[in-house]
């Protein structure tokens, strides 16, 4: 059963691969060796239901952006200059679509390595009719590096990323000192990197992380965290997490240089 459903998802996921590529760079030691780095996801490829398959099939020719070692220019992309907000790891879309649904006045980029997903927010997007919104199907730290220009975003959203909740497994958390340097440098001055987490381990690792990042302000006024802001969305899940009693810890970092 594994071999027949690899086979499967092979054909069904043909015409996406031409369009949004693999999902990371592959880099060689000089004798030719795999250099196998450190990822912060792990992909759980599922089936694309033929709805995400259609919407893959008929938006992203407007909406995907394939993966190129080229920066982009945001002005070509939406066709406005109009400020941009990119999400790392958006799931299935849902928040996503309706936070771009509810600020047309605003641009919104979406990466996630997981087609089913991709293919979700496609399907949202296309329903609400948005013409602010374009997804990638990436390593989100190979785009920024290859893709996103110095000083040119407004907003940076990481939402409930994997927590690596395994003490031995930390080195993978995808918020480390080099990623807060990576996405320092891709903010505008005043820019806000906007995390949250239902992990309370993780959600102190990002504020130890941040507060000893260079460049940053908290822009909490008690203690580390923020409520929930109104322009992020409750999920589902978190909806349901708060009924059982759990939490959900939200951070906000202004680039201040």
């Amino acid at each position: 059963m594994p071999f027949r459903f690899f086979f499967v998802w092979i054909v069904s996921m043909s015409e996406v691969s031409k369009k949004s590529g693999e999902v990371t760079l592959n880099e060689f030691t000089e004798d030719g060796k795999l250099v196998r780095k450190v990822r912060s996801f792990v992909r759980r490829e599922g089936r694309l239901t033929k709805g995400q398959e259609a919407a893959m099939e008929n938006n992203w020719p407007a909406m995907g952006i394939d993966f190129a070692q080229q920066m982009l220019d945001w002005k070509e992309v939406f066709n406005n200059e109009n400020p941009v907000t990119l999400e790392i790891g958006f799931g299935m879309g849902a928040s996503l679509v309706e936070m771009a649904k509810n600020a047309p006045e605003k641009n919104f980029i979406g990466i996630e390595v997981h087609s089913p997903g991709v293919g979700a927010c496609l399907m949202g997007a296309e329903e609400a009719g948005l013409t602010n919104l374009r997804v990638m199907c990436h390593d989100g730290v190979e785009v920024f590096e290859h893709m996103i220009p110095d000083g040119s975003l407004d907003c940076v959203q990481l939402f409930f990323p994997d927590p690596w909740h395994k003490a031995r497994h930390h080195k993978r958390r995808i918020v480390q000192p080099a990623f807060a340097e990576m996405l320092r440098k891709k903010l505008k001055i005043g820019g806000i990197f906007h995390m949250a987490t239902d992990w309370e381990n993780y959600a102190e690792h990002m504020v130890e992380v941040m507060d000893a990042a260079p460049g940053y302000r908290n822009t909490a006024t008690e203690g580390p965290y923020i409520p929930r802001p109104e322009d992020r969305p409750l999920t589902k899940f978190e909806a349901r997490g708060h009924r059982l009693g759990h939490g959900v810890w939200d951070m906000k970092y202004e680039r201040t240089e």
